[in-house]
C-alpha cells in the first residue's frame, strides 16, 4: 500500500521515521542516531531515509521534536500556553527549501508561574487524545502537564534525570565513588521506596540527604547498588513533592512513557500510595500526534 505521509520524530540524538498509509497504519520505519548533533544537512538525511523505503518525493513529511529548535533545521516558534491542541498542528512551520512538502510542529512555552518550554512532548500529548487530566512524562527532563478542556493549560519541567546523571557520574561529584559501579538503580526494593518517601516528606533537605549517600558508603559500607537506589529515590521523591505543590491532587496522573526510567516513577508513585492511570506508550502517542497533525495540515495544504 502506498504511503500517504512520513511521520518524523527528530531529537537531539535520535531520528525516527514512520511511513504510514491513509489510515495511519505503519508501512515501514527507520531509526538512526542522526539527531541534531550529527545530522548536518537535514534535507539530505530525510531524503536518504525516504529513499531507503522507496517513498516518493510527492509524499509529505510531518516533523516534531528538536528539529524545530533554534539550532535545528528551521525554527518553529513556540506557542504560548495555554494552547489548544488543534493549534499545535494548525500553526506548524513549513520548510520551503525542503525537497518535499515538510512541516515542523511548534513547541510550547510558558511564562507564568515560571518560564518553561517543551518541544516534542506537545506532540505526545496531542496523540494521547485526552482533554483533561494530569500527565507525567518521565525523561532526562521530566515534564508534568495539566490538560483542561482540550487545552494544554500549564506544565512544569524537572531536571531530575540530568541531576541524577551528574551526581552519579561527573568527575567532580563527591557521590561518584559511592554509586558509580552500580549498573542501574533498583527501584522495586525497600531502599528506593524508603528514599522516595524521605525525599517527598522533606524536599527542602535534598541537598543534605543526598550527601548522606556518600556518608553511608564511608561509614556503613553501603553498597553502590543501594547508594544508587537511594539517590534515585531521594531525587524522584523530591520532584513528586514539587509536583504536589504545583498541582495539589496527583491521584489519577497519567504516566506517558516506558523503560526503566518510567518504571522508576511508577515505583515511586506506588511507594507514596498515589494512584495513577495505566501507563501509555510514548512512541504510540508520538505517531498518533503526528498523524493527527497530518490530518489537519494536509487538508489545509494538500500536496
Amino acid at each position: 500500500m502506498r504511503a500517504r505521509t512520513l511521520l518524523v520524530d527528530w531529537g537531539t540524538t535520535s531520528f525516527r521515521l514512520w511511513a504510514v498509509d491513509a489510515d495511519g497504519a505503519i508501512l515501514a520505519e527507520r531509526r538512526s542516531g542522526e539527531g541534531l548533533t550529527s545530522a548536518g544537512d537535514f534535507d539530505a538525511v530525510l531524503e536518504s531515509h525516504a529513499a531507503a523505503l522507496g517513498v516518493g518525493i510527492d509524499v509529505p513529511a510531518i516533523l516534531c521534536g528538536m528539529v524545530g529548535a533554534r539550532t535545528g533545521w528551521l525554527e518553529a516558534p513556540y506557542l504560548d500556553a495555554p494552547v489548544h491542541f488543534s493549534d499545535v498542528a494548525g500553526r506548524a512551520t513549513r520548510v520551503k527549501a525542503a525537497s518535499r512538502t515538510v512541516f515542523i510542529l511548534p513547541g510550547v512555552s510558558q511564562r507564568a508561574p515560571a518560564p518553561d518550554v517543551m518541544r516534542g512532548e506537545e506532540t505526545k500529548l496531542l496523540g494521547l487524545g485526552r482533554d483533561d487530566g494530569l500527565v507525567l512524562m518521565p525523561g532526562t527532563h521530566t515534564k508534568w502537564a495539566r490538560l483542561d478542556g482540550g487545552f494544554l493549560s500549564g506544565f512544569s519541567t524537572f531536571m531530575t534525570g540530568e541531576i541524577f546523571a551528574h551526581l552519579r557520574g561527573a568527575p567532580t561529584s563527591v557521590l561518584r565513588q559511592a554509586v558509580g559501579d552500580a549498573p542501574l538503580a533498583e527501584t522495586s526494593g525497600p531502599v528506593f521506596a524508603d528514599a522516595v518517601r524521605a525525599g517527598f516528606e522533606a524536599p527542602e533537605r535534598l541537598a543534605n540527604t543526598a550527601f548522606g549517600v556518600r556518608a553511608g558508603w564511608l561509614i556503613d559500607g553501603t553498597s553502590a547498588a543501594d547508594g544508587l537506589a537511594r539517590l534515585s529515590g531521594l531525587l524522584i521523591g523530591a520532584e513528586i513533592a514539587g509536583a504536589r505543590t504545583l498541582y495539589a491532587d496527583l491521584d489519577g496522573v497519567v504516566p506517558l512513557g516506558a523503560g526503566p526510567g518510567a518504571q522508576a516513577y511508577l515505583d515511586a508513585l506506588a511507594a507514596l500510595d498515589i494512584a495513577h492511570a495505566p501507563p501509555v506508550d510514548a512512541d504510540g502517542c508520538v505517531r498518533a500526534g503526528l498523524s493527527r497533525a497530518a490530518d489537519i495540515l494536509l487538508q489545509e495544504f494538500p500536496s
